[in-house]
């Protein structure tokens, strides 16, 4: 039995030696996690807009004849210049001409039988004071000639009325103006009032734009607005709010803003179209997406991506702003900050991280 323990001892001795000279293993390394980011940009002005829109007149005027007619001419077309009492367009005069020679006649018969009238009461007053016209025989008289009279002044303003008709023939701008209609033809007949043009006053424009009707309440009512050319938008001017149309567009659900130009180029002509938008200067912030913010200490925080791009940090941040899925940061972060926006939830600090080669 001794010769036997004795072989086993020498057996186990190798087998403990190499038991002994195993290494301990080392612990694995915290694993690599991919990280999607954004880069902080400061924010320090609001933009309202921009919406599309045109250039109109504040002052316009639908011209036509103040009587019934065949149009013989018209002098004028769409974008032509017109100065005051300039003749724009003219009726056939045959009808008027006839109506005016027809009050001429009428005129000359009663002035005939007013003189008549005014004779016989003057005869008949001479023959009452001698006793050989009754008394109602003067007063028939005297009624004749009342009544002639009256004829008379009728007459005479029918025929005034036929004269200013022979003048209605021809429509006339009431002002310097630019024509923006054309609304009748060579040959059409007229109704009294009908339009034939429009005519604008060019020396007042403004802005017309439609504005969805769920942000006219956000619309600052005493902003000044930026109204850019489309086809040039280097050139602008400035507009002030002085319409709101009090209800929407059934089909659009906008509402029409009329906004006065102040002191506009000769760029901004009648019927360009325009860009409207508004800025107004806000305290910085920086918007993030919700999933970028975590809570640590009872505070907000961010995590950021480090200058190499392969750790992360944690930031405190000050947020005064929460709108569905976007926050709006105050304190805390800098313009170029790398902020990580998914997977900040399972971070820890200085993690290891990969980011993908364009942020978000």
């Amino acid at each position: 039995m001794n010769g036997l323990a004795r072989a086993l001892a020498i057996l186990l001795i190798p087998i403990a030696g190499v038991g002994a000279c195993k290494p301990v293993e080392e612990a694995a390394p915290a694993p690599i996690r991919p990280v999607l980011y954004t880069v902080a940009k400061p924010v320090d002005a609001v933009v309202f807009g921009p919406f599309a829109g045109f250039i109109e007149p504040r002052y316009k005027s639908e011209i036509g004849f103040q009587i019934a007619g065949r149009v013989i001419a018209r002098d004028v077309t769409i974008g032509d210049v017109v100065k005051k009492g300039q003749r724009i367009a003219a009726l056939d005069p045959v009808v008027t001409r006839f109506g005016l020679t027809r009050a001429e006649a009428d005129l000359a018969d009663a002035q005939a039988q007013a003189e008549y009238a005014a004779a016989t009461e003057a005869r008949r007053r001479k023959l009452l004071a001698g006793g050989n016209v009754t008394q109602a025989q003067l007063d028939s008289a005297v009624a004749s000639r009342d009544t002639a009279q009256a004829r008379l002044v009728q007459a005479q303003a029918n025929l005034q009325k036929a004269r200013d008709q022979m003048g209605y023939t021809e429509l006339r701008a009431d002002f310097d103006g630019v024509v923006t209609v054309r609304s009748a033809e060579v040959g059409q007949v007229l109704s009294a009032g009908a339009a034939v043009v429009t005519l604008a006053r060019p020396e007042e424009r403004e802005a017309v734009v439609d504005i969805p009707e769920d942000l006219v309440g956000a619309m600052p009512k005493d902003g000044v607005f930026t109204v850019a050319l489309q086809s040039a938008p280097g050139i602008t001017v400035t507009g002030r709010v002085r319409e709101i149309v009090p209800f929407a567009d059934q089909m659009t659900r906008t509402r029409r803003i009329r906004l006065t130009l102040v002191e506009p180029s000769e760029a901004f002509r009648l019927g360009t179209t325009v860009t409207v938008s508004l800025s107004r200067p806000v305290k910085p912030a920086v918007s993030l997406p919700a999933t970028a913010v975590v809570q640590a200490d009872g505070r907000d925080s961010v995590w950021l991506v480090s200058v190499a791009g392969d750790s992360v940090a944690r930031r405190p941040v000050t947020i005064e702003g929460r709108r569905d899925d976007r926050v709006s940061v105050t304190e805390g972060l800098a313009a170029g900050d790398r902020v990580v926006v998914a997977g900040a939830s399972s971070l820890t600090e200085g993690q290891a991280v990969r980011i993908s080669d364009r942020p978000l």
